[in-house]
């Protein structure tokens, strides 16, 4: 059975062979390696087969020797369609340039859409998107990928919570989560101020309620700091909700365990990036034929799918960027030690104080030296508010 798609690369023609001794002519073609094949009578002094392109450019000098006449019917096959191509070729350029056109226009971005934003804001998230480079008439293969998108927004604009970043065609949709304003402070029910904790008051600034302790003051928690019940001693007392601040010296302690060399791994700045084409599973190499270099690197993976029109393609364009790293080795001396220890210390402080609580003093009870760590004890004094509200009781009117 012949391999069609042999005899298309290659070319065929059919023939048509009229006079006497036909057969004796196939004979006489296929002694001499010619491959015939489809041959068909047509009456008794006409036949037509066909034969391969290369084959038939011969045929001629065995048809002068018989007493056949030759003619060609059909031609088929690669060669024959190349040239229609060459000899339409403005037509047939014209269309690739057209597809490129619209797959190039499929692929850029035409629309921004930003919902859930208000003006003020709508305008920062737009200046963040021109410095990111997302502009309409960008191409979208050269823009960095939706979560991407979404995280430097977030990162960047303050007066957002969230945003959803979602690519449809050829426009971007944003739907932006704000921050809520804060509310309006809530009346409180009649309360006194306790503290929360034991402590030393070094300052006080009470809005409301009567302050039963005085600066210097030693405290311990659950002690009543303001009270919310005032009016005259010979007179009847009055509930109301105590509020201020009483700023108190805290204590803490802190123990801290630093290697004094440590080993990781870092980009050194050197990179090298691959392009190509997904089509279905398979996947070609467009740019970037080299092997990676570097010994040791991470790879970042960009996969765009290629849209023509609203469609996706099963074609994506994918692009891969490796970035060598090496190994680091970071050595602290002993005071550099005990000095990077310390502001590890008190970053792990501030996680557990309020926002509005600042150390005063921090002193090393302790310091080691052993199996290549330091390892420090340290005591905080923190100034901070201590107080916190208690809801006055029915109890407490009475007893006063």
């Amino acid at each position: 059975m012949k391999n069609q798609w042999l005899e298309f690369f290659y070319g065929s023609v059919t023939v048509r062979v009229e006079g006497k001794g036909i057969e004796r002519f196939l004979n006489v073609l296929i002694r001499n390696g010619l491959h015939v094949w489809n041959v068909k009578r047509h009456g008794s002094g006409t036949a037509t087969f066909t034969m391969r392109l290369q084959d038939a450019l011969q045929i001629r000098r065995y048809a002068r020797h018989s007493d056949c006449s030759i003619g060609f019917l059909r031609r088929n096959g690669a060669p024959f369609l190349v040239k229609r191509i060459f000899k339409n070729s403005g037509f047939f350029l014209g269309a690739v340039a057209f597809f490129l056109i619209i797959i190039i226009l499929s692929n850029s971005i035409w629309g921004i859409e930003i919902k859930g934003a208000k003006p003020a804001t709508e305008y920062k998230i737009r200046k963040e998107l021109d410095q990111m480079g997302i502009k309409v008439g960008k191409f979208q293969f050269s823009i960095d990928s939706v979560e991407s998108i979404q995280r430097k927004l977030t990162n960047n604009i303050g007066a957002i919570t969230w945003v959803g970043v979602e690519l449809k065609g050829t426009t971007y949709h944003f739907q932006v989560v704000e921050k809520k304003q804060p509310k309006d402070p809530k009346v409180l029910a009649p309360q006194n101020l306790i503290a929360k904790k034991k402590a030393i008051i070094v300052k006080r600034f009470v809005e409301r309620g009567k302050p039963v302790v005085d600066i210097n003051d030693h405290v311990e928690a659950g002690q009543l700091l303001v009270s919310g019940l005032i009016g005259k001693e010979d007179g009847p007392m009055q509930a109301v909700a105590a509020k201020g601040e009483i700023l108190g010296e805290t204590w803490y302690k802190s123990y801290v365990e630093l290697p004094l060399q440590t080993r990781f791994k870092v980009y050194n700045g050197k990179e090298q990036q691959k392009h190509s084409l997904l089509i279905g599973k398979f996947e070609v190499p467009i740019w970037g034929f080299q092997k990676v270099k570097f010994k040791e690197y991470e790879t970042e993976k960009n996969e765009h799918a290629i849209h023509f029109f609203k469609w996706s393609l099963p074609i994506s364009y994918v692009n891969r960027t490796f970035r060598e790293k090496e190994d680091i080795i970071r050595t602290y001396s002993n005071e550099e030690g005990i000095k990077v220890a310390m502001e590890i210390a008190k970053k792990d402080i501030k996680k557990r104080l309020d926002e509005d609580a600042t150390i005063k003093d921090a002193k090393i009870l302790h310091e080691a030296f052993q199996n290549g760590k330091v390892t420090l004890s340290i005591h905080f004094q923190i100034y901070e508010n201590i107080a916190k509200g208690q809801p006055i009781t029915q109890g407490d009117l009475m007893n006063d």
